[in-house]
Protein backbone atom coordinates (compact mmCIF):
# COMPACT_ATOMS: atom_id res chain seq x y z
CA UNK A 1 0.00 0.00 0.00
CA UNK A 2 1.23 3.49 -0.88
CA UNK A 3 2.11 5.82 1.98
CA UNK A 4 2.82 9.55 2.22
CA UNK A 5 4.70 11.53 4.87
CA UNK A 6 3.16 14.16 7.12
CA UNK A 7 5.04 16.91 5.25
CA UNK A 8 3.60 15.65 1.99
CA UNK A 9 0.15 15.73 3.59
CA UNK A 10 0.84 19.36 4.53
CA UNK A 11 1.79 20.32 0.96
CA UNK A 12 -1.18 18.42 -0.48
CA UNK A 13 -3.56 20.16 1.92
CA UNK A 14 -2.23 23.66 1.23
CA UNK A 15 -2.36 23.13 -2.53
CA UNK A 16 -5.86 21.68 -2.24
CA UNK A 17 -7.14 24.57 -0.14
CA UNK A 18 -5.59 27.24 -2.36
CA UNK A 19 -6.95 25.54 -5.46
CA UNK A 20 -9.32 27.56 -7.61
CA UNK A 21 -9.75 30.16 -4.83
CA UNK A 22 -6.65 31.78 -6.31
CA UNK A 23 -8.36 32.04 -9.71
CA UNK A 24 -11.68 33.66 -8.87
CA UNK A 25 -10.80 35.19 -5.54
CA UNK A 26 -12.47 34.58 -2.21
CA UNK A 27 -15.27 36.41 -0.37
CA UNK A 28 -15.39 39.19 -2.98
CA UNK A 29 -18.98 39.99 -1.97
CA UNK A 30 -17.58 41.46 1.26
CA UNK A 31 -15.87 44.21 -0.74
CA UNK A 32 -12.94 45.87 1.00
CA UNK A 33 -13.52 43.68 4.09
CA UNK A 34 -13.01 40.45 2.14
CA UNK A 35 -9.73 39.76 3.94
CA UNK A 36 -11.59 39.86 7.28
CA UNK A 37 -14.28 37.50 5.94
CA UNK A 38 -11.50 35.11 4.91
CA UNK A 39 -9.97 35.08 8.39
CA UNK A 40 -13.41 34.38 9.94
CA UNK A 41 -14.02 31.64 7.36
CA UNK A 42 -10.65 30.12 8.23
CA UNK A 43 -11.51 29.97 11.95
CA UNK A 44 -14.91 28.40 11.31
CA UNK A 45 -13.44 26.11 8.68
CA UNK A 46 -10.93 24.75 11.19
CA UNK A 47 -13.86 23.79 13.42
CA UNK A 48 -15.29 21.75 10.53
CA UNK A 49 -11.90 20.12 9.97
CA UNK A 50 -11.82 19.13 13.63
CA UNK A 51 -15.20 17.43 13.14
CA UNK A 52 -13.85 15.49 10.15
CA UNK A 53 -10.77 14.40 12.09
CA UNK A 54 -12.96 13.29 15.01
CA UNK A 55 -14.84 11.05 12.57
CA UNK A 56 -11.53 9.73 11.24
CA UNK A 57 -10.38 8.82 14.75
CA UNK A 58 -13.69 7.09 15.48
CA UNK A 59 -13.36 5.13 12.22
CA UNK A 60 -9.65 4.23 12.13
CA UNK A 61 -8.15 3.12 8.80
CA UNK A 62 -11.39 3.99 6.96
CA UNK A 63 -11.99 6.66 4.32
CA UNK A 64 -14.95 9.02 4.22
CA UNK A 65 -17.00 6.72 1.95
CA UNK A 66 -16.44 3.87 4.39
CA UNK A 67 -17.56 5.84 7.45
CA UNK A 68 -21.23 5.80 6.51
CA UNK A 69 -21.64 2.03 5.90
CA UNK A 70 -19.59 1.34 9.04
CA UNK A 71 -21.87 3.45 11.26
CA UNK A 72 -25.24 3.38 9.48
CA UNK A 73 -25.20 -0.09 8.00
CA UNK A 74 -25.21 -1.26 4.41
CA UNK A 75 -28.76 -0.27 3.42
CA UNK A 76 -28.55 3.31 4.66
CA UNK A 77 -24.83 3.96 4.58
CA UNK A 78 -24.03 2.74 1.06
CA UNK A 79 -26.48 5.04 -0.81
CA UNK A 80 -25.19 8.01 1.19
CA UNK A 81 -21.57 7.00 0.57
CA UNK A 82 -22.18 6.95 -3.19
CA UNK A 83 -23.08 10.64 -3.09
CA UNK A 84 -19.43 11.49 -2.48
CA UNK A 85 -17.89 10.00 -5.65
CA UNK A 86 -20.57 11.91 -7.57
CA UNK A 87 -19.60 15.09 -5.72
CA UNK A 88 -15.91 14.51 -6.42
CA UNK A 89 -16.66 14.06 -10.12
CA UNK A 90 -18.78 17.19 -10.28
CA UNK A 91 -16.17 19.36 -8.55
CA UNK A 92 -13.44 17.96 -10.82
CA UNK A 93 -15.56 19.05 -13.77
CA UNK A 94 -15.97 22.52 -12.24
CA UNK A 95 -12.21 22.90 -11.82
CA UNK A 96 -11.69 21.95 -15.47
CA UNK A 97 -14.26 24.59 -16.38
CA UNK A 98 -12.35 27.10 -14.21
CA UNK A 99 -9.14 26.46 -16.13
CA UNK A 100 -11.03 26.52 -19.43
CA UNK A 101 -12.25 29.99 -18.47
CA UNK A 102 -8.98 31.60 -17.40
CA UNK A 103 -6.42 30.26 -19.90
CA UNK A 104 -7.98 31.81 -23.06
CA UNK A 105 -8.43 35.14 -21.25
CA UNK A 106 -4.88 35.34 -19.91
CA UNK A 107 -2.00 33.59 -21.66
CA UNK A 108 -3.44 31.58 -24.61
CA UNK A 109 -6.23 33.66 -26.16
CA UNK A 110 -6.40 31.75 -29.45
CA UNK A 111 -6.26 28.23 -28.01
CA UNK A 112 -9.47 26.14 -28.31
CA UNK A 113 -11.14 25.25 -25.02
CA UNK A 114 -11.29 21.55 -25.83
CA UNK A 115 -7.51 21.45 -26.30
CA UNK A 116 -6.87 23.19 -22.96
CA UNK A 117 -9.18 20.83 -21.08
CA UNK A 118 -7.85 17.72 -22.80
CA UNK A 119 -4.20 18.67 -22.26
CA UNK A 120 -4.70 19.29 -18.54
CA UNK A 121 -6.73 16.12 -18.14
CA UNK A 122 -4.03 14.00 -19.76
CA UNK A 123 -1.49 15.25 -17.22
CA UNK A 124 -3.97 14.50 -14.43
CA UNK A 125 -4.45 10.98 -15.81
CA UNK A 126 -0.70 10.41 -15.68
CA UNK A 127 -0.53 11.65 -12.09
CA UNK A 128 -3.44 9.54 -10.85
CA UNK A 129 -2.13 6.46 -12.70
CA UNK A 130 1.25 6.94 -11.01
CA UNK A 131 -0.31 6.91 -7.54
CA UNK A 132 -0.68 9.18 -4.54
CA UNK A 133 3.04 9.04 -3.73
CA UNK A 134 3.93 10.67 -7.06
CA UNK A 135 1.21 13.31 -6.58
CA UNK A 136 2.51 14.00 -3.07
CA UNK A 137 6.11 14.40 -4.25
CA UNK A 138 4.98 16.84 -6.93
CA UNK A 139 3.20 19.06 -4.41
CA UNK A 140 6.20 18.74 -2.09
CA UNK A 141 8.47 20.26 -4.74
CA UNK A 142 6.05 22.87 -6.08
CA UNK A 143 4.57 24.38 -2.90
CA UNK A 144 7.69 26.29 -1.76
CA UNK A 145 8.01 27.77 -5.24
CA UNK A 146 4.36 28.87 -5.32
CA UNK A 147 4.49 30.50 -1.88
CA UNK A 148 7.77 32.28 -2.69
CA UNK A 149 6.28 33.65 -5.93
CA UNK A 150 3.27 35.00 -4.05
CA UNK A 151 5.53 36.56 -1.42
CA UNK A 152 7.81 38.23 -3.98
CA UNK A 153 4.91 39.65 -5.96
CA UNK A 154 3.26 41.06 -2.83
CA UNK A 155 6.57 42.82 -2.02
CA UNK A 156 6.83 44.12 -5.59
CA UNK A 157 3.35 45.61 -5.34
CA UNK A 158 4.49 47.83 -2.47
CA UNK A 159 7.39 49.09 -4.61
CA UNK A 160 5.10 49.76 -7.57
CA UNK A 161 3.41 52.73 -5.91
CA UNK A 162 -0.10 51.31 -6.35
CA UNK A 163 -1.02 50.64 -2.71
CA UNK A 164 -3.54 52.97 -1.08
CA UNK A 165 -4.37 52.33 2.60
CA UNK A 166 -7.49 54.47 2.34
CA UNK A 167 -9.15 51.84 0.16
CA UNK A 168 -9.67 49.51 3.15
CA UNK A 169 -10.86 52.19 5.58
CA UNK A 170 -12.99 52.18 7.57
CA UNK A 171 -12.76 48.51 8.51
CA UNK A 172 -16.25 46.98 8.86
CA UNK A 173 -17.55 50.34 7.70
CA UNK A 174 -20.48 48.65 5.96
CA UNK A 175 -21.42 46.50 8.93
CA UNK A 176 -21.02 42.82 9.70
CA UNK A 177 -23.95 41.75 7.53
CA UNK A 178 -22.00 42.03 4.30
CA UNK A 179 -19.08 40.15 5.81
CA UNK A 180 -21.29 37.33 7.09
CA UNK A 181 -22.89 37.00 3.65
CA UNK A 182 -19.42 36.25 2.29
CA UNK A 183 -18.61 33.87 5.16
CA UNK A 184 -21.78 31.76 4.91
CA UNK A 185 -22.09 29.52 3.06
CA UNK A 186 -19.45 30.16 0.39
CA UNK A 187 -16.58 31.27 2.61
CA UNK A 188 -16.79 28.27 4.95
CA UNK A 189 -17.52 25.62 2.33
CA UNK A 190 -15.16 26.81 -0.39
CA UNK A 191 -11.67 25.61 0.53
CA UNK A 192 -12.15 24.54 4.17
CA UNK A 193 -15.20 22.26 4.17
CA UNK A 194 -13.82 20.74 0.97
CA UNK A 195 -11.01 19.33 3.12
CA UNK A 196 -13.34 16.39 3.79
CA UNK A 197 -12.21 15.15 0.37
CA UNK A 198 -8.74 14.59 1.81
CA UNK A 199 -10.24 12.05 4.20
CA UNK A 200 -9.85 9.73 1.20
CA UNK A 201 -6.07 9.87 1.70
CA UNK A 202 -5.76 10.33 5.48
CA UNK A 203 -5.49 6.56 6.09
CA UNK A 204 -2.51 6.55 3.70
CA UNK A 205 -0.45 8.88 5.91
CA UNK A 206 2.45 7.13 7.65
CA UNK A 207 1.81 8.82 11.00
CA UNK A 208 -1.96 9.12 11.22
CA UNK A 209 -1.77 10.51 14.76
CA UNK A 210 -0.31 13.72 13.28
CA UNK A 211 -3.04 14.25 10.69
CA UNK A 212 -4.97 16.69 12.89
CA UNK A 213 -1.98 18.91 13.68
CA UNK A 214 -0.70 18.99 10.10
CA UNK A 215 -4.12 19.64 8.55
CA UNK A 216 -4.91 22.51 10.92
CA UNK A 217 -1.51 24.13 10.32
CA UNK A 218 -2.07 23.78 6.57
CA UNK A 219 -5.52 25.40 6.89
CA UNK A 220 -3.98 28.33 8.78
CA UNK A 221 -1.26 28.77 6.13
CA UNK A 222 -3.84 28.61 3.33
CA UNK A 223 -6.21 31.02 5.08
CA UNK A 224 -3.47 33.56 5.77
CA UNK A 225 -2.15 33.31 2.19
CA UNK A 226 -5.60 33.91 0.69
CA UNK A 227 -6.28 36.71 3.20
CA UNK A 228 -3.03 38.49 2.30
CA UNK A 229 -3.81 38.26 -1.42
CA UNK A 230 -7.32 39.58 -0.75
CA UNK A 231 -5.97 42.41 1.41
CA UNK A 232 -3.58 43.41 -1.37
CA UNK A 233 -6.48 43.47 -3.82
CA UNK A 234 -8.36 45.83 -1.50
CA UNK A 235 -5.29 48.03 -1.06
CA UNK A 236 -4.72 48.36 -4.81
CA UNK A 237 -8.26 48.51 -6.22
CA UNK A 238 -11.20 50.65 -5.20
CA UNK A 239 -14.14 48.56 -3.97
CA UNK A 240 -16.24 49.36 -7.05
CA UNK A 241 -13.49 48.02 -9.31
CA UNK A 242 -12.72 44.99 -7.16
CA UNK A 243 -16.32 43.74 -7.17
CA UNK A 244 -16.37 43.75 -10.99
CA UNK A 245 -13.04 41.95 -11.46
CA UNK A 246 -13.38 38.36 -12.68
CA UNK A 247 -9.78 37.27 -11.97
CA UNK A 248 -8.66 39.52 -9.09
CA UNK A 249 -5.25 37.94 -8.41
CA UNK A 250 -4.31 38.00 -12.08
CA UNK A 251 -5.48 41.60 -12.44
CA UNK A 252 -3.65 42.50 -9.24
CA UNK A 253 -0.31 41.25 -10.50
CA UNK A 254 -0.75 43.19 -13.73
CA UNK A 255 -0.28 46.32 -11.64
CA UNK A 256 3.36 45.50 -10.86
CA UNK A 257 5.63 47.96 -12.61
CA UNK A 258 8.97 49.12 -11.26
CA UNK A 259 11.01 51.69 -13.21
CA UNK A 260 9.44 50.54 -16.50
CA UNK A 261 11.67 47.50 -16.22
CA UNK A 262 10.06 44.96 -13.92
CA UNK A 263 6.53 44.44 -15.20
CA UNK A 264 4.35 42.04 -17.22
CA UNK A 265 4.58 39.39 -14.50
CA UNK A 266 0.98 38.31 -14.99
CA UNK A 267 2.08 35.32 -17.08
CA UNK A 268 3.89 33.90 -14.03
CA UNK A 269 0.74 34.34 -11.95
CA UNK A 270 -1.30 32.55 -14.62
CA UNK A 271 1.11 29.63 -14.41
CA UNK A 272 0.77 29.53 -10.60
CA UNK A 273 -3.03 29.59 -10.83
CA UNK A 274 -2.97 26.70 -13.28
CA UNK A 275 -0.63 24.76 -10.95
CA UNK A 276 -2.92 25.18 -7.94
CA UNK A 277 -5.96 24.24 -10.01
CA UNK A 278 -4.10 21.23 -11.43
CA UNK A 279 -3.16 19.98 -7.96
CA UNK A 280 -6.74 20.31 -6.70
CA UNK A 281 -8.15 18.68 -9.83
CA UNK A 282 -5.73 15.75 -9.49
CA UNK A 283 -6.71 15.21 -5.85
CA UNK A 284 -10.42 15.31 -6.66
CA UNK A 285 -9.88 12.90 -9.54
CA UNK A 286 -7.91 10.57 -7.29
CA UNK A 287 -10.63 10.79 -4.61
CA UNK A 288 -13.33 9.94 -7.16
CA UNK A 289 -11.43 6.92 -8.49
CA UNK A 290 -10.42 5.63 -5.05
CA UNK A 291 -13.89 6.06 -3.57
CA UNK A 292 -15.46 4.12 -6.44
CA UNK A 293 -12.85 1.40 -6.09
CA UNK A 294 -13.63 1.00 -2.39
CA UNK A 295 -17.40 1.06 -2.83
CA UNK A 296 -17.25 -1.45 -5.69
CA UNK A 297 -14.76 -3.58 -3.73
CA UNK A 298 -12.30 -3.70 -6.63
CA UNK A 299 -8.71 -4.80 -6.16
CA UNK A 300 -7.41 -2.13 -8.57
CA UNK A 301 -8.57 1.27 -9.75
CA UNK A 302 -6.96 0.81 -13.16
CA UNK A 303 -10.23 0.13 -14.95
CA UNK A 304 -11.96 3.17 -13.45
CA UNK A 305 -9.49 5.86 -14.51
CA UNK A 306 -10.51 6.15 -18.17
CA UNK A 307 -14.31 6.18 -17.58
CA UNK A 308 -13.87 8.79 -14.84
CA UNK A 309 -11.69 10.87 -17.17
CA UNK A 310 -14.33 10.79 -19.91
CA UNK A 311 -17.07 11.86 -17.49
CA UNK A 312 -14.88 14.64 -16.08
CA UNK A 313 -14.05 15.90 -19.55
CA UNK A 314 -17.72 16.03 -20.52
CA UNK A 315 -18.59 17.85 -17.31
CA UNK A 316 -15.80 20.38 -17.81
CA UNK A 317 -16.88 21.14 -21.37
CA UNK A 318 -20.63 21.35 -20.68
CA UNK A 319 -20.67 22.72 -17.12
CA UNK A 320 -21.97 26.14 -18.15
CA UNK A 321 -22.72 28.11 -21.30
CA UNK A 322 -20.68 31.18 -20.30
CA UNK A 323 -18.36 32.49 -17.60
CA UNK A 324 -21.03 34.57 -15.83
CA UNK A 325 -23.26 31.52 -15.41
CA UNK A 326 -20.32 29.45 -14.20
CA UNK A 327 -19.40 32.00 -11.51
CA UNK A 328 -23.02 32.52 -10.43
CA UNK A 329 -23.60 28.79 -9.93
CA UNK A 330 -20.30 28.43 -8.10
CA UNK A 331 -21.09 31.23 -5.64
CA UNK A 332 -24.86 31.26 -5.17
CA UNK A 333 -26.14 27.74 -5.91
CA UNK A 334 -23.42 25.13 -5.56
CA UNK A 335 -22.27 25.90 -1.96
CA UNK A 336 -25.77 26.00 -0.44
CA UNK A 337 -27.34 23.08 -2.29
CA UNK A 338 -24.42 20.65 -2.52
CA UNK A 339 -21.55 21.56 -0.19
CA UNK A 340 -23.66 22.38 2.87
CA UNK A 341 -25.65 19.10 2.84
CA UNK A 342 -22.74 16.83 1.90
CA UNK A 343 -19.85 18.53 3.68
CA UNK A 344 -21.55 19.86 6.82
CA UNK A 345 -25.00 18.36 7.50
CA UNK A 346 -24.31 14.68 6.73
CA UNK A 347 -20.91 14.57 8.52
CA UNK A 348 -22.46 16.26 11.57
CA UNK A 349 -25.32 13.74 11.67
CA UNK A 350 -22.81 10.92 11.23
CA UNK A 351 -20.78 12.28 14.13
CA UNK A 352 -23.90 12.33 16.34
CA UNK A 353 -24.78 8.74 15.39
CA UNK A 354 -21.20 7.59 15.94
CA UNK A 355 -21.01 9.18 19.41
CA UNK A 356 -24.38 7.69 20.41
CA UNK A 357 -23.30 4.25 19.24
CA UNK A 358 -20.05 4.49 21.19
CA UNK A 359 -21.97 5.50 24.33
CA UNK A 360 -24.40 2.59 24.02
CA UNK A 361 -21.51 0.21 23.31
CA UNK A 362 -19.73 1.29 26.50
CA UNK A 363 -22.92 1.00 28.55
CA UNK A 364 -23.72 -2.47 27.22
CA UNK A 365 -20.15 -3.65 27.81
CA UNK A 366 -20.34 -2.56 31.44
Amino acid sequence: MERISVYQLFTITVFFQLGSSVIFGFASSAGRDAWLAILISTALGIMLILMYIALMKMNPSLTVVEWFPAQLGKWIGMPIAWLYPLLFLYVAGRILADVKSIIPVTILPQTPSWFIVLSLLLVVLYGVSSGIEVIARLTEYLLPMVLIIFMIEVILLFFSDVVNINYILPVVGQGWGKIWTAVWPTGITQTFAETLTLAMIWPLVKETEKVMKVTIIAAIVSGITIAILSLMQSLVFAESILERTLFPVYTLMQQISIADFLDNLDAIVSLVMVLTAFAKLTLYFFAAVRSMQLLLNLSSSRYLILPVAIITYMLGMTMSTNLSEHIYVGIHIFPLHLWVPLLIVLPFLLLVVTVIRRIFTKVSSK
